[in-house]
């Protein structure tokens, strides 16, 4: 799926209209978008200073009005002069040059030299990769093994009966030890399901899983609940997602995924099956045999020990606090509530769902341990929780 682009200046007035609709405080929302309550009444207050102006919200100028320290105005002559007369020579040669020639000035440093030159218009500018906003994103540390597993699909191929192939990888993160690497048709939720069960019942469940945003890990449903998601969290794994656009963030798991594509799909095999095998001696030989700089030349093998949460045979049952009002979703993805059926989410159908009063006519609603979405009792709508990566303590 494409990524979200937000920038800056979308993201401070989107926290500035949660704000003012009153459904969340300036805490909860310091929280969800990854700053601090200051800074968060700051860009409230010049909101409101400039009357809903949107232009309040861009970044001002951070310049001094005055610079004791600033180049003197002969040195810039002479640095853009030189550079004027060698213009294949870049600033720390030219600075090299003017020490030696004026060995009594005092010379700037060489990023400060390298932007006069650029303010001068004597360094042609170099095509750079677009910048997107990036969303806040504050990702727990993994402090063991089966603490936080890691997955994606790598980039799918055809193998050389023209079929293509969908690799679904799983991770430990913490000792890099690959627990699965299937070779599937297709990233169905069925298929992919079935990988993740083979991996629970061999080495048993995780706190959380940490994927990317695409399907089927996220959905179309409230908070981006997939079924997927919704099956990890009746096992009480918490999914865990990077910020769209960061895939730095899972950047073990993609740095992984190029070393699998150049050991095992250039070229690819003759079939999936055959594919498979190659995946199959990959994962043995990355696990037992491959030393990881990561892990002081250790193998991970040597650092990862199964979970001590075997896989349930059934799915546990949804147990909330005796204060909270349980509703059942129905097929059409509503729920009941006081004569009315609010819509919550198709992707929830059948599913158990608890609503807990925060405040007059404002209820959170929790799937579990998770909390999806304020509920506005006096406009019968939700509004989702920028992110569930907290639980509810149990």
């Amino acid at each position: 799926m494409p990524w979200q682009e937000l920038s800056p200046m979308e993201q401070r007035l989107q926290l500035v209209r949660d704000y003012q609709s009153g459904l969340f405080t300036m805490t909860e929302l310091a929280a969800q978008y990854g700053i601090c309550r200051k800074t968060g009444y700051k860009w409230v207050d010049r909101f409101v200073e400039a009357e809903a102006d949107v232009r309040a919200l861009a970044d001002r100028s951070r310049r001094p009005h005055t610079s004791p320290h600033a180049t003197a105005r002969e040195v810039v002559d002479e640095l853009i002069a030189m550079r004027r007369r060698y213009p294949h020579r870049g600033p720390k040669k030219l600075l090299a040059m003017g020490a030696k020639a004026h060995p009594g000035w005092e010379w700037p440093s060489c990023s400060t030299a390298s932007a006069w030159l650029k303010h001068a218009g004597l360094v042609a500018p170099r095509r750079r990769a677009p910048s997107h906003g990036r969303l806040p994103s504050t990702l727990p540390p993994m402090t063991g093994a089966n603490v936080t597993w890691t997955t994606d699909f790598k980039g799918q191929f055809r193998t050389r009966d023209g079929i293509y192939c969908y690799p679904l990888t799983l991770r430990d993160g913490w000792s890099r030890f690959v627990l699965r690497c299937d070779a599937l048709l297709a990233p169905t939720f069925a298929a992919t399901q079935r990988c993740f069960a083979r991996a629970f019942a061999e080495y048993g469940l995780p706190d959380r899983i940490r994927s990317d945003n695409g399907v089927p890990f996220v959905g179309i449903g409230l908070a981006g609940l997939s079924r997927l998601a919704i099956w990890w969290i009746r096992l009480a794994i918490l999914p865990e997602r990077i910020a769209p656009g960061r895939p730095d963030q899972n950047g073990s798991h993609e740095h992984f995924h190029g070393v699998l594509k150049a050991h095992t799909a250039r070229p690819p095999a003759a079939h999936r099956r055959a594919q498979q095998r190659r995946f199959d001696r990959f994962r043995r030989d990355y696990n037992e045999d491959r030393p990881h700089e990561a892990l002081d030349q250790q193998v991970p093998g040597s650092r990862y020990t199964p979970s001590t949460r075997p896989f349930p045979a059934e799915l546990p049952r949804l147990e909330y606090p005796g204060h909270m009002e349980v509703r059942r979703v129905s097929d059409s993805g509503c729920i009941g509530w006081k004569n009315a059926q609010p819509f919550v989410s198709e992707t929830l159908a059948g599913e158990w769902v608890a609503l807990e009063e925060v405040d007059d006519g404002l209820w959170t609603l929790y799937f579990a341990t998770i909390a999806l979405a304020r509920f506005d009792e006096r406009r019968q709508c939700f509004h989702p929780i920028a992110s569930f990566s907290k639980p509810r303590k149990a």
